[in-house]
């Protein structure tokens, strides 16, 4: 079984692995082209050489390697794409690979805007190719891409030799992407322009580019009749984002053990099921259950005695019964009572956070989520939703509180600093005191919060915009404590400060705290941001083009959480769309 998914960048190790297995494969398979493209490959796909080309790489690939792959140029100002290569690895071509790449391309094609596929095919006619076996390759090729609509354009000097002593060149195919639009004329010569000089300036001279132009007379555009099917037989492209183009979705398969029943406790299950319903409305989203990583990772950002505290204290509760800190270490912090019970407020910074039974293991959950969602960015996901509750962005080193007992966006942060550094980006209306505690001394992890001022909102003592750091960590926090009312004009031009503070940082990973309680009308907030903002907010975060973790955080009105959230998320796909991201 193998996966198609596009590769943007050379800056993961496993997209490194598999640009080299590339390269191999166009050393072996098209032995006409310069070592020097094949070295670039990598500067292409982030610098393409060519003007008003962008260079999209698919591979097809098994945990054995790349078994196939497709060069597609997108010419962004005439708005279509051109397949320079496709190819299947020796000894896999009877696998379905080239079929299912050449269907990912096409889908590719649509989710660029293109408006039609173009490519080189060599001729099918017995007379231009004397070797048989060449010949019956050819009419395979051109017999599959039949199936689809493509066909050669005719009536034109595009397959003549561009030098004397040259063989007859290939026949350029168009491909309508199922669309059944027709190409016209002028649309035609500048697309015939647009390859020859972008492409093969190096062996076509400006007297033949013109001659070949010249020769598309038709319009429309006439291409080949149907010479091995008929027109019915067409395959539609399914218009639908690619599935390595989606965004990858965790949801805490045990966040409903986390249920307090007790009268203002607005942190309920049904916040889940209301998000999840809503984003059932987007065609945007795949999904991956959630993997079990070793405690170790919490430990990474967590006390190690407050870790062992909470599992002990959640597993010695009955099922039934919950315990609310009330007695906290004012003048002596140093030592700790006895009593477990007691002990909540030496770990508490509230008194309406409970500890009950089922506490440890969906907040444990709730971090082998984001860490799903985390360690496929480094396999080459874009984007990724970790939908987890409890939430976590208020649990410090050695502390929960806000309904918080463990900031899986912190794990998640820190795992992913390994691999380069982390920019935590925190839009709950309430200050994200747990991140900015964790790495307050750290210049790896960027992290910033825009919140309600703590005059008024909670955590209160936390969130001013004094605070920026220590030590090496100095100048890498940064709070925008904010008015009691706001809307979403007003919220936006702080956002965007804090997306420039961001960019200045050039992480390679943004890890994003959604709270969906920034909204009119939530319970716990007094800002009045509605849905057309939400979505506002979520394109600009995704024209940043950094590969993002989403976890869900706070937000309480059920009622248009989900909305909400659907439009956060469509937003966040277009501005990643537009970045070229996805």
């Amino acid at each position: 079984m193998f996966v198609i998914r596009r590769i943007y960048d050379d800056l993961l190790s496993v997209n490194q692995r598999a640009i080299a297995a590339v390269q191999q494969m166009l050393r072996e398979q098209f032995q006409g082209i310069a070592e020097e493209k094949i070295g670039h490959l990598p500067l292409r796909l982030t610098d393409p050489p060519s003007p008003k080309f962008r260079m999209v790489l698919l591979v097809a690939e098994t945990a054995r390697g790349v078994k196939g792959f497709a060069i597609l140029l997108h010419a962004t100002d005439l708005r279509f794409c051109f397949l320079e290569f496709i190819a299947a690895a020796r000894f896999e071509t009877s696998q379905g690979i080239g079929g299912a790449l050449y269907e990912r391309v096409r889908e590719e094609c649509l989710l660029l805007g293109a408006r039609g596929l173009f490519y080189e095919c060599l001729p099918d006619d017995p007379h231009e190719v004397p070797d048989r076996k060449a010949y019956l390759q050819n009419v395979a090729r051109l017999r599959f891409y039949e199936r689809y609509g493509a066909r050669p354009i005719a009536n034109t000097e595009y397959h003549k030799p561009a030098r004397p002593g040259d063989i007859e060149q290939p026949y350029l195919v168009f491909d309508d992407l199922g669309t059944g639009r027709v190409l016209r004329r002028d649309e035609g010569r500048a697309v015939v322009r647009a390859i020859l000089e972008r492409v093969y300036a190096h062996m076509c001279s400006p007297a033949y580019i013109d001659a070949v132009v010249r020769s598309i007379k038709d319009d429309p555009v006439q291409l080949r009749p149907y010479r091995y099917g008929s027109a019915e037989g067409v395959q539609p492209v399914p218009l639908r984002a690619p599935d390595d183009a989606r965004i990858l979705m965790v949801v805490n398969d045990k966040h409903d053990i986390h249920h307090v029943r007790e009268r203002g406790y607005v942190q309920a299950p049904v916040r889940i099921s209301s998000i999840r319903r809503e984003l059932g409305r987007l065609d945007l989203f795949r999904y991956a259950e959630p993997k079990s990583f070793p405690e170790s990772h919490i430990g990474e950002v967590h006390d190690a005695g407050f870790v062992s505290y909470l599992k002990r204290m959640c597993a010695s509760l009955p099922t039934d019964q919950s315990v609310y800190p009330y007695v906290f270490p004012v003048r002596n912090a140093t030592r700790p009572p006895r009593d477990l019970a007691i002990r909540a407020g030496y770990y508490c910074i509230d008194t309406f956070t409970p500890i009950n039974r089922n506490a440890w293991p969906a907040a444990r959950r709730a971090v082998d989520c984001a860490l799903t969602g985390a360690t496929s960015l480094l396999t080459g996901t874009r984007m990724a939703y970790a939908l987890v509750r409890p939430p976590g962005h208020h649990a410090e080193h050695s502390a929960f509180g806000g309904f918080c007992y463990l900031n899986s966006a912190a794990v998640a942060a820190q795992y992913l600093s390994h691999h380069g550094r982390v920019a935590i980006l925190d839009i709950d209306y309430h200050h994200g005191n747990g991140q900015q505690e964790i790495f307050y001394r750290r210049n790896d992890v960027l992290t910033v919060s825009l919140h309600g001022h703590p005059s008024f909102a909670y955590p209160y003592f936390t969130g001013f915009p004094s605070e920026v750091g220590e030590d090496e960590g100095r100048r890498y926090n940064l709070n925008f404590a904010l008015a009691e009312n706001l809307d979403g004009k007003d919220y936006i031009r702080y956002l965007e400060r804090a997306l420039m503070r961001i960019r200045g940082f050039a992480p390679r990973f943004l890890v994003v705290c959604l709270g969906l309680d920034t909204a009119k009308a939530d319970p716990t907030g007094t800002w009045s941001l509605r849905s057309a903002d939400f979505e506002r907010n979520g394109r600009v975060i995704g024209l940043m083009g950094l590969p993002t973790l989403v976890v869900q955080e706070g937000g309480y009105n059920t009622r248009n959480l989900g909305k909400h959230a659907r439009h956060f998320f469509a937003g966040l796909w277009t501005g990643a769309q537009q970045a070229g991201m996805i």
